[in-house]
Parts: structure tokens; sequence; C-alpha cells
């Protein structure tokens, strides 16, 4: 309820003009009361303005006046109502506990602790100034939290503590943009954006809501827009040093990225690498930039034929953004590159998964058909040839293999040598009986099961077909030794 201080119980003694201007500004007060308790509040703020512009040494007016401006969500100028009612009546219990209340709900819980001290001392059976001072105490303790876990860089516990804190400071805009702040470094950009919008709605020239602004587009890689805020920002707070230095770091970032990217487009891969390794460098805490950093250098890697560091970046890059298609695509690449058929259908998987179309289609149908030929034997490297080898070559290499791996030639060897290159001998049949026929030659490069009996020949079938008699081997021997001796001395300076 609305009160009545001292003063306004003070009756003259002769009826004067003072009287009965006080008279009109107590109608003026009991309209307004009126509309308070109609919550009406700002019927009941004209009201009580008119009265004060009468009597304007009245504390009571400034307090109900102040108690009407925090309905209307108005509480620094409830707080400049409520601090004059106090001045000129500091035994007023109903302002302190106003101004106590302005100062908690706009976040200086030092000063509404002063405040509620004083409504102690002057009701000390006063009950509900308990609970205010309580809360008082919540709010320094949750903001000595957020300042020693900001310290740490765990920036869910200072948003935990902001939101704890803001249960009874809803007005604080200090609370707010801390909790905007880390949330744009959790990288959760549109609840940071909904936040500062939220305070520059009530205050356009808020530095801390620009430069949070900015923040979140400065991390979704928006770095011009992102500098427009931040200039802003120092125009309203010039001494506002997080947004110099995020404006610095911005324009830092976007000339090395783009330094870089002129280079790789020169073919200068090496200075390109040597760019973007030193544009990471700038700012830890820009993931969305970073992970594109890291994808172009794994592009610059891979052009360098550093396989496995472009592995590694393309990884980086994924772990600082889980949705990068580019970089799961990349590494892909890398991995069917480096044989790792495996990881290469898992990341093919997922970003056809996320992304349904043919050329990811097709890019996972052909992994999978990789890793499906990868477990097969590989009749290439069994002969040691490309997998473009012609007819011929394959022929030689067949005959260099067999002689290579005959029985005949290791029978003065230990029984575990002989069965293992009896094994390899066979390899070899099995290779050259389907790379040297062209329609099983065809059906193994595209992948397709071939039949039992013709990947795997029986003994008798590769004896009776590609055997080297034990006089051929002797014969076949002899002439390789005839040729490399006599053409050897032929080439010798």
């Amino acid at each position: 309820g609305l009160t009545y201080s001292k003063c306004e119980m003070q009756m003259p003694a002769v009826f004067s003009d003072l009287y009965c201007l006080f008279l009109e500004a107590e109608g003026f007060k009991e309209q307004g009361n009126a509309f308070y308790v109609k919550k009406d509040y700002a019927e009941a703020f004209n009201f009580y303005t008119k009265a004060i512009d009468l009597c304007p040494k009245n504390a009571s007016y400034y307090g109900n006046r102040a108690a009407t401006l925090m309905m209307l969500s108005r509480y620094r100028e409830a707080l400049e109502d409520s601090q004059q009612a106090v001045r000129l009546d500091d035994t007023f219990m109903k302002g302190h506990m106003r101004e106590g209340k302005c100062h908690l709900l706009l976040g200086n819980a030092m000063a509404a602790s002063r405040c509620f001290q004083k409504v102690q001392e002057l009701e000390p059976e006063n009950s509900q100034v308990q609970q205010e001072l309580k809360s008082a105490e919540s709010i320094l303790e949750f903001e000595r939290l957020a300042e020693i876990s900001f310290e740490k860089r765990d920036f869910r516990m200072v948003v935990f503590c902001m939101d704890r804190a803001l249960q009874s400071a809803s007005a604080c805009h200090r609370f707010k943009v801390l909790k905007a702040e880390c949330l744009a470094l959790l990288g959760r950009y549109p609840e940071a954006q909904s936040v500062a919008s939220d305070i520059l709605r009530m205050d356009s020239t808020n530095g801390d809501a620009l430069y949070v602004r900015g923040l979140c587009l400065y991390y979704e890689d928006c770095i011009d827009k992102a500098v427009q805020f931040f200039v802003q920002a120092l125009r309203m707070a010039p001494d506002h040093e997080k947004a110099r230095l995020a404006c610095r770091n911005a324009k830092a970032l976007k000339a090395k990225k783009e330094e870089g990217n002129k280079a790789f487009k020169e073919g200068s891969y090496e200075e390109a690498y040597d760019l973007y390794s030193e544009a990471l460098t700038i700012d830890p805490n820009n993931i969305k930039t970073n992970a594109k950093l890291y994808c172009n250098r794994a592009t610059v890697g891979s052009k360098l034929n550093k396989l496995d560091q472009a592995i590694e970046d393309c990884t980086k890059a994924i772990k600082l953004d889980e949705t990068y298609i580019k970089a799961y695509m990349r590494r892909a690449q890398c991995y069917m590159d480096t044989e790792q058929y495996e990881e290469a259908v898992r990341d093919y998987e997922k970003v056809y998964q996320t992304e349904k179309t043919k050329e990811h289609k097709s890019l996972l149908k052909n992994a999978q058909l990789e890793l499906k030929k990868s477990k097969r034997k590989d009749y290439y490297k069994v002969l040691g040839v490309e997998k473009n080898a012609t007819e011929d070559e394959i022929k030689k290499a067949y005959r260099k293999r067999a002689l290579m791996h005959h029985p005949d030639r290791h029978s003065g060897a230990s029984a575990e040598v002989q069965k293992e290159e009896e094994k390899k001998f066979k390899e070899v049949g099995e290779a050259f009986t389907v790379l040297s026929d062209p329609k099983k030659k065809s059906r193994y490069d595209s992948g397709h099961d071939l039949e039992d009996d013709d990947m795997n020949m029986e003994n008798t079938e590769i004896y009776t077909m590609y055997r080297i008699s034990a006089t051929q081997y002797r014969e076949m021997n002899f002439f390789f030794f005839f040729f490399f001796f006599f053409f050897g001395h032929i080439v010798q300076p």
C-alpha cells in the first residue's frame, strides 16, 4: 500500500496559498492511488507527477511514483525517485525498501544490501527484508562464481550463474550481456543474439550489447558486418577493450585468410599453407572461421601430398563444427587417396545422410566398391604391376614372379619357407588367371565377385596350366644368368 509521510500530516496554522497547493497535490495523489489500484500505472504516474510538481518536497509522492515506475519496469527512474524520497525523509522505510529493490533488480547487490540494512534499523521485525537480504547475498555469490568460471573458460557455468542471478536481478543489463557473451563463446549464437537484441530495444546505445551482436556475427564468419558493430560499440563506449580487441582480430583474420586464398589460387601452396597456419593462431575462440581455415589448410595439404596432415586438419575442422560437410568430403577423399576405405565410407555415409544428392550417392557407392575390392587379394600387387598395366607387362611380371617363387628354386630351404613360397607361387598363378583374361579382369576391376573356381584354382590346375618344370626352370635360370652377365659387361664404361 501507498503511505503518507510525516510532512504531509502537518497541517498549516493559517489557511494560505501553500495549503491550497497541498490540498490540490493531495487530490492528484488520491487520483493516482485510484489508478494504481486499477493497475492503470501510466495514468497513476501522470497524477503522481502532477502532485510532485505542486509539492516537490513531499517524500511520499516520490515514493508512490517510484512504486508506479517499478510496475512499468522503469527501474532506473524508480531508483531515482526512491533516492529522492529518502533524501527528503531518511525515516521513510518504504522509500529505502523500494530503493533496495531497484538496486537488486538492476544487479547492484551491494547497494541493495545497504538499503535493506537501513530498513532493518527502522523496522527490526520486518520479515520481508530478511528475504531481500538473502536474495542480495545470493546474487553476490553467483557473481563471484561467474567471475571464477569465466577465467577458467567454463562458459556453461557462467550462463548457469547468470540465469540464477537474473531471477532476482531481471533488469540487470550487465548480467544479460555476460550471459549473451558466454552463449556466443559456446556457439549458441541465436540465443546470444536474442539476449543482445532485447537489451538494444531498450537501450540502442548499449556498447556491451552492440559488442555481443558483433561477436555473434564474427563467430558466424560474417566478419564485415561484425566489424560494423564493433566500431559502433566503440563509438558508444570508446574504452570498450573487448570490442577493440575483437575488431582488431576480425580485421586481421579476414586479411590473413584472404592472403591464403590468393596464394592458393596462384598455386603457391607452401605459402598458402603457412598463411592459413598463421590465421589459425589469431583467435582460438572463432570456431566457425577456424573450422574453415583447417579445411582450407587440408586442401592445401592434399595438394602438397601431406595426406596424413590433411586428414588431421579435417578432423580438427569437424571437431569444431560437426555440421561442416565440406570437411567430411575433404577427409573422405584423403582416406580414399590413402586407401583407408572403411573410414572413407563412414564419412561419405555421414555426408549422404545429411545431403542426399546424386553426387554424394555416387561417391558413397564408389567408396563402398573400393572397400569391397580392398578386402580381396590385390592381384596387381601380387604380380607387382600397376592397375593400368598392359597385357605384355602382366605376362612379363607373371614370368618373373613365377620364377621367383617356383618351388624348385626353394627346394633346399626349410619346410616353412617352402610352404610360404608355394603359397605365393599359387597366388601368382591365380593373379595371372584373372588378369590375363579380359573378361575376368574387367569383372575384377569393377568389383564383381568371381566364381570360386576362377578365383581359387586347385593346385593341379595351376601346375597343369602354369607349371614350370625343373628343366625349364634351370634353362630360364641359365638364360637370365647369361643375359645379365653378357649385357652387364657391355654397358659397363
